[in-house]
């Protein structure tokens, strides 16, 4: 394959990614906008935003190995970015792998999603939004200046509208799980035998939420976004199939020198105006016996994963459940690092941490089974990552938690949490449809991710 050719435009000013998306791609049978815009989070805010002209990688497990084919597609295309995107998103691949592709990985195919198991946009026409430093990079790979024109076009407007609630937002959620509160309450109790048993030590006991179709996905992103916003906000479009994810939580990170990061969350507590309340709410966090069991199994989970393709000595901790402080909540997270072997690849890392370890429980390869035999359908986009994977090697992907999955029959939403042997069987039902809406703009207050 040819060598890829950039071109750049360089604006010296942060675009709205609201107004790039509606100017430039809403009329886009394929667009994607990856939104860095809504955190405090270190150490860079980025925002990405494009279509394509070169095609789109979907597949499902009967497919074969879509990892190991967008290894190869990623390979012929390897090369090294213009100064001005080095370090930032370059070109590659955005989308998302399902829960699904679990049967690639250790798991079996016990489900069949109604949704692509992995879908992947050639991103060659795209707007990155350097929000530290002001500044936007207009981008095409081999040729499109007529489409930089309409880029440059599209950055001289500015989004002031108006985004309402959408009417999903106002219904009684509870009324629209797959499983209700009798089913979901029976699972627990099957879950609380098994650890009792020692089959497992923590499961992630999902559930999904049925509800009808949007007429616009992308205005239900808008509303998503400005109700809870999130450090890894999303929204991708693929002809009728919509995601628009809220999602607080990093799945992997693969940067330039090959170090792989995962930063799981497990407790989540809201912010509060007063200043005393707020700390102690904090502190209430970090001390709490139940979220730091739960976190300290996912971190070994997480530290044998990435320990498969790590140089020896080098997986670490070097955050283990501390208190991240946003806008609307306090966080109980924990970083783990390794330095990638010689060989392995960005898309190497993710097979060898897929699933999110904080999505299946502990040990995963047993925990998977136990979850196929209580949750009756698949997954889906859920429980999965989603994010990008570049030419000059790197990866940012979050956990595919907080989401909407829209199509113009439905929108289905995702939502669970971590079992333990403490746990309270009604306050992990009250938990779980807290996610739920908080996924549709409601309040994440309470909730414990």
């Amino acid at each position: 394959m040819s060598a890829l050719r950039w071109s750049v435009r360089t604006l010296d000013r942060a675009l709205d990614g609201e107004t790039v998306y509606r100017e430039l791609l809403a009329a886009e049978p394929v667009a994607y906008w990856l939104d860095g815009s809504l955190t405090d989070r270190t150490p860079r805010h980025v925002s990405v935003l494009g279509t394509t002209t070169a095609g789109v990688v979907s597949r499902n497990v009967a497919d074969g190995d879509v990892f190991s084919e967008l290894k190869g597609l990623l390979a012929e295309r390897s090369a090294e970015p213009p100064v001005e995107l080095t370090g930032l998103f370059c070109g590659g691949y955005v989308g998302y792998f399902g829960y699904e592709l679990k049967a690639l990985t250790g798991g079996v195919a016990a489900h069949e999603a109604s949704t692509p198991d992995a879908l992947w946009i050639w991103a060659d026409r795209f707007v990155v939004i350097d929000h530290d430093r002001d500044r936007t990079h207009l981008v095409a790979l081999d040729g499109g200046e007529d489409w930089l024109d309409r880029a440059e076009q599209a950055a001289t407007d500015w989004w002031m509208g108006r985004v309402d609630a959408p009417a999903i937002a106002r219904l009684d959620l509870e009324s629209h799980l797959e499983q209700d509160r009798t089913t979901y309450l029976a699972g627990i109790a099957r879950v609380l035998a098994e650890l009792e048993a020692g089959e497992t030590y923590e499961v992630n006991l999902t559930n999904r939420v049925r509800l009808p179709a949007v007429p616009d996905p992308f205005e239900f992103f808008c509303w998503q976004r400005s109700a809870n916003p999130a450090p890894y906000a999303a929204f991708l479009r693929y002809g009728d199939l919509a995601v628009a994810s809220s999602s607080p939580e990093r799945f992997l990170t693969v940067d330039g020198d090959g170090w792989a990061e995962c930063r799981p969350i497990k407790g989540t507590a809201p912010r509060a105006d007063d200043p005393l309340t707020d700390r102690l709410a904090a502190k209430a966090l970090a001390e709490d016996d139940k979220t730091r069991a739960e976190n300290l199994m996912i971190v070994d989970l997480i530290r044998n994963d990435l320990g498969r393709v790590s140089i020896p000595g080098t997986v670490t901790v070097p955050q283990l459940m501390q208190v991240e402080s946003y806008r609307t909540v306090h966080q109980l997270v924990t970083t783990v690092r390794g330095r990638l072997r010689a060989g392995v690849s960005a898309v190497d890392a993710v097979r060898a941490c897929f699933p999110p370890g904080s999505m299946t429980g502990a040990p995963k390869i047993r925990t998977m089974r136990i979850i196929d035999e209580l949750e009756p359908s698949a997954r889906g986009v859920y429980s999965g990552a989603l994010g990008y994977l570049t030419v000059d090697g790197r990866a940012d992907l979050s956990v595919v938690i907080r989401t909407a999955v829209l199509t113009p029959d439905a929108t289905v939403i995702g939502a669970g949490g971590a079992i333990v042997l403490d746990s309270d069987p009604v306050a992990e039902y009250d938990e779980m449809v807290l996610k739920a809406t908080a996924a549709v703009g409601g309040s994440v207050g309470g909730v414990n991710e």
